[in-house]
């Protein structure tokens, strides 16, 4: 099992004990090492939560179900994967979990604060507009296909890495992806072709 821990440069301010080091020190009951690995990969599974939940409530509340199962169930994580694709994976059900609870949804919320800020203040409107569309068009693909879409073209996981993060074959992730990206397709020409009406 591979260490990856980095020196930080700050004398010890900050924890530089590696993400499998982190999760054993939890499992051997060191009361922060779970809060120091989840600052360490939380801006990620915040805007995986985000990406693959219809609201931002949704999402908030799965990475808090899916970070109290990662806390209870730390025991069970097999090194043979990283501890970041086993947090992202376990974000990724708690959110398609509660979409199945909650399936009376509407299917075009609008987004809430995720734009970033572009460089130029001039192309504001258009990024947020561009990011509305987007975003409107994923929440209509079907929850499966959105979080391999999301994974692979949103997040650059490789095809068989998304496979093992969904825990479906490579197969089941190119036809979501495939299904996905052509729906898609066709929403975003739909949506931009009503918002220039």
């Amino acid at each position: 099992m591979g260490m990856s821990g980095v020196n930080n440069g700050f004398g010890g301010l900050l924890d530089d004990r590696s993400d499998v080091e982190l999760l054993a020190a939890h499992v051997a009951g060191d009361p922060h090492a779970f809060t120091v690995l989840v600052r360490n990969h939380y801006t990620h599974l915040w805007l995986t939560a985000r990406r693959t939940s219809y609201t931002a409530e949704d999402a908030a509340d799965a990475l808090q179900e899916a970070l109290l199962s990662a806390h209870r169930t730390a025991a069970s994580f097999r090194a043979d994967a990283a501890v970041r694709s086993w947090l992202h994976k376990i974000v990724v059900n708690a959110c398609l979990d509660r979409i199945r609870r909650n399936r009376s949804r509407p299917s075009s919320p609008l987004p809430e604060g995720d734009a970033l800020e572009p460089a130029d203040p001039r192309d504001a409107m258009s990024t947020v507009e561009t990011s509305m569309v987007v975003h409107d068009a994923l929440m209509m693909l079907a929850p499966e296909q959105r979080a391999a879409v999301v994974a692979v073209d949103m997040e650059g996981y490789s095809v068989a890495d998304a496979g093992r993060l969904l825990g479906v074959p490579t197969g089941t992730v190119k036809s979501r992806c495939a299904r996905g990206r052509l729906k898609l397709a066709g929403l975003l020409e739909f949506l931009r072709d009503a918002g220039n009406r």
